[in-house]
């Protein structure tokens, strides 16, 4: 009964998957795999691919007007595949249409043993964008007994039901494949964040080293107990395809599984991984490699490959994190020193994971084409002799006019084109 949907919402969604499959066996759809591939495994003049992440401009992207089904169930496998069929026919980009329709096992995590209250604030077009915590921790010396190892628990049967409700619509049209990462929240500093606010997290380096230490060793050790839960439960499926490990950056690679996988259960070294710490743009390398670098080399360990950063810049921590295990790809955001890291990563395998700067795309109503063709160019400039990639992210509106992201994506297709031609 959880899934029920009426027979008119079963002959629309099997339309979509329809044409979901349609697209998939698009020839375009094999280049851009082995675009990927060539790209994650190191192959000589691999083309950067460039991505337009979506979900933050939904508003613009995904309004209400585009939805037919009324069932909670219809809406939420409706938005799946919508998503795929409009980004190829709005957007257009280098992701590769799915082959399957993906789902994930039904968990359920209980991180710490309390919940931590989140309030949100409509922005200016009424859309929740801002927010706050209410942080449970006070006084790290006092509170830090609060937190509780997390508590995990799989619902195998609801899974499976999913799974077989999913192979009845889509039979003969889509196969449906049981997706994961690896679990366990290995954003550390983000969830130290949560739990005692920026400002108490700077101070506590000065005032309470030792606690905070506690406090990372903790959430180190917690991660890696879920990471290892969902690996005991053999829960882990492999993610080296069609799959992100963060931020839009697709994993398709080659080097994984490890030697010894045994289908279809993976172990934490057949799958990608990632981290970032935003959260510590403004510590000085010092306090990076005191406070965060060992718990975060330690989280990452039993990972195959790792993805590393988000918004914050990696040139100041570079010393560090260039040490991580298994590292495979680098963000470079707006804020990062693009031709130091061209140099550090000039050489090696590690991808050059560039995120453009947003605004072009989300302040002005029409795209300024010279100044985004010349923004593409310097990283171009950058990277020469570098593996990299352009993922797009952090745009919260388009105005309504779609045509931005297709062309932000035609143009930098263009300036690629010059330097790898």
């Amino acid at each position: 009964m959880e899934w029920q949907i009426s027979q008119s919402e079963r002959t629309y969604l099997r339309e979509l998957a329809r044409k979901q499959a349609a697209y998939a066996a698009l020839p375009v759809m094999a280049q851009r795999r082995q675009m990927w591939y060539d790209l994650n495994d190191g192959c000589a003049g691999a083309r950067p691919p460039f991505i337009v992440e979506t979900w933050t401009f939904d508003r613009d992207f995904m309004p209400e007007s585009v939805y037919h089904c009324t069932s909670q169930a219809g809406r939420n496998i409706e938005r799946q595949l919508l998503r795929n069929i409009r980004n190829h026919e709005l957007i257009d980009d280098d992701k590769v249409m799915p082959e399957t329709f993906d789902f994930g096992w039904f968990v359920d995590i209980d991180e710490f043993g309390l919940k931590i209250e989140r309030r949100t604030v409509a922005d200016a077009e009424g859309v929740p964008t801002g927010y706050e915590w209410v942080h449970p921790i006070k006084d790290l010396k006092r509170d830090l007994g609060i937190l509780k190892p997390a508590a995990c628990r799989v619902n195998r049967e609801r899974t499976a039901a999913y799974q077989a409700f999913l192979e009845e619509l889509f039979d003969g049209i889509l196969p449906v494949a049981l997706r994961t990462g690896t679990f366990g929240a290995t954003m550390l500093t983000h969830r130290v964040i949560e739990l005692m606010g920026m400002e108490a997290y700077f101070m506590a380096m000065y005032d309470m080293p030792d606690q905070l230490h506690q406090l990372m060793a903790f959430l180190r050790d917690n991660a890696l107990r879920v990471m290892k839960w969902a690996e005991g439960e053999k829960l882990h499926r492999l993610n080296n395809g069609n799959q992100v490990s963060f931020g839009s950056s697709y994993n398709f690679t080659k080097k994984l599984p490890a030697p010894g996988y045994q289908a279809p259960a993976a172990r934490l070294c057949d799958m990608w991984g990632c981290i970032n710490s935003q959260e510590t743009v403004g510590v000085s390398p010092a306090m990076y490699h005191e406070f965060v670098f060992p718990y975060y080399r330690d989280v990452v360990a039993p990972m195959g490959r790792l993805y590393y950063g988000c918004c914050e810049p990696a040139h100041p921590f570079w010393d560090d994190i260039r040490r991580l295990p298994h590292l495979s790809k680098v963000s470079i955001s707006r804020w990062c020193d693009q031709k130091m890291m061209g140099e550090a990563l000039r050489g090696t395998d590690i991808v050059f994971s560039r995120k453009p700067d947003p605004n072009f795309l989300s302040v002005d109503k029409t795209l300024n084409e010279e100044g985004w063709a010349a923004h593409i160019r310097e990283t171009l400039e950058a990277t020469r002799g570098v593996f990299v990639e352009f993922i797009v992210r952090d745009v919260y509106t388009v105005h309504g006019n779609l045509n931005n992201p297709r062309r932000c994506v035609e143009i930098a297709r263009r300036e690629i084109e010059k330097y790898y031609r």
